[in-house]
């Protein structure tokens, strides 16, 4: 970082925030995690606001309150979770992109909706990349911002932002995924979060009854949960007879059944292998709403075939294509650019 750089101060770092980006891959086989930002969509969303690669690290704040100064101008956008944002005195929502002087404070509440919001900064946050990502690996300490949570304190670099005529353009919004990108069909009460699932290679050895339960329980996220593991309450799950397999690899968005019968869906910081039977995978279209669940919050899970679930990421990408073009047509560059910040 150059003397006089600009940087963002961490004023209150709140119940957690790190530093994330799309996450760490090619080193599973190393036992090394992929963390990353849980609502990828989110950290997507906000890195074009600003004029970052899609990939460009920011701040994930876990519900708040927090705050945060920026000690030059730069451009912000804030997506994720609702939060009554404030920048100074002025109102900030959740889905704008804004200018920034130098010396303002952004001020977030603790959400009213969701569980993380995501801060993306022109140029990005230029943390040194270890093992090809900006990443915090919380549990075993590298990455990110001395590889560890953030304090109140800490005063993050900046990178050179791609689009520095940007940065003063005046400030602009767009539709949050959440009413532009699609999901699956709720239940009549709509009150669950509903979650597609692919069963996986241990579903078909659970007794009959068992599955049935499995899809038409509502579950709710025990306040057990963390970004390695959400645990789910509801009544137990008989696997069969089935004890620990020999170690397997898992992914984000893997569901075991441990002993107790409490499903586990892995996230983000989870482990690379697992024992346990893994009765399906929440498609990757689904982990951010996942991820955005709040803490004894329902939710249910539906099963879907892999046609549906390739439907469903396209109309992820087809959402993010329509901002671009939007972008493009506002004279704003609505394209990815290279990370090559830092």
């Amino acid at each position: 970082m150059s003397r006089g750089a600009p940087v963002v101060e961490v004023l209150r770092a709140g119940l957690l925030s790190s530093v994330q980006d799309r996450g760490r891959f090619g080193w599973r086989h190393l036992g090394i995690v992929q963390s990353g930002a849980l609502d990828a969509l989110a950290l997507e969303l906000g890195n074009r606001l600003v004029g970052n690669a899609p990939t460009a690290a920011a701040i994930e704040i876990t519900l708040g309150p927090a705050r945060f100064r920026f000690t030059g101008a730069t451009r912000v956008a804030l997506t994720g979770g609702l939060f009554a944002a404030k920048l100074d005195d002025r109102p900030f929502s959740s889905g704008w992109s804004i200018p920034v002087p130098a010396g303002a404070v952004l001020s977030l509440p603790a959400a009213s909706a969701g569980m993380r919001g995501y801060l993306c900064v022109s140029g990005g946050v230029a943390v040194p990349r270890v093992l090809g990502s900006r990443s915090t690996d919380l549990a075993a300490g590298f990455g990110g911002w001395q590889g560890r949570a953030l304090r109140d304190g800490d005063a993050l670099p900046l990178g050179a932002p791609a689009w520095a005529a940007g940065i003063h353009a005046p400030a602009f919004g767009v539709r949050l995924p959440e009413n532009a990108c699609g999901s699956c069909p709720q239940t009549a009460e709509a009150e669950p979060l509903t979650v597609r699932v692919m069963p996986g290679p241990e579903y078909g050895a659970l007794p009959r009854a068992t599955r049935r339960r499995w899809w038409t329980q509502t579950w709710r996220l025990s306040a057990d949960s963390n970004r390695m593991g959400y645990r789910l309450t509801g009544a137990e799950l008989d696997r069969g007879g089935q004890a620990s397999l020999p170690s397997h690899a898992v992914v984000p968005g893997t569901i075991q059944v441990p002993p107790d019968g409490r499903p586990i869906i892995l996230m983000n910081d989870a482990q690379t292998t697992g024992g346990y039977p893994r009765i399906g995978v929440v498609i990757a279209a689904d982990l951010w709403r996942l991820a955005q669940l709040r803490l004894k919050a329902p939710v249910r899970f539906v099963p879907v075939t892999v046609a549906a679930a390739w439907a469903a990421c396209w109309a992820e990408r087809h959402y993010l294509r329509r901002i671009d073009a939007a972008l493009r047509l506002a004279g704003l560059p609505g394209e990815p650019h290279d990370d090559s910040n830092g």
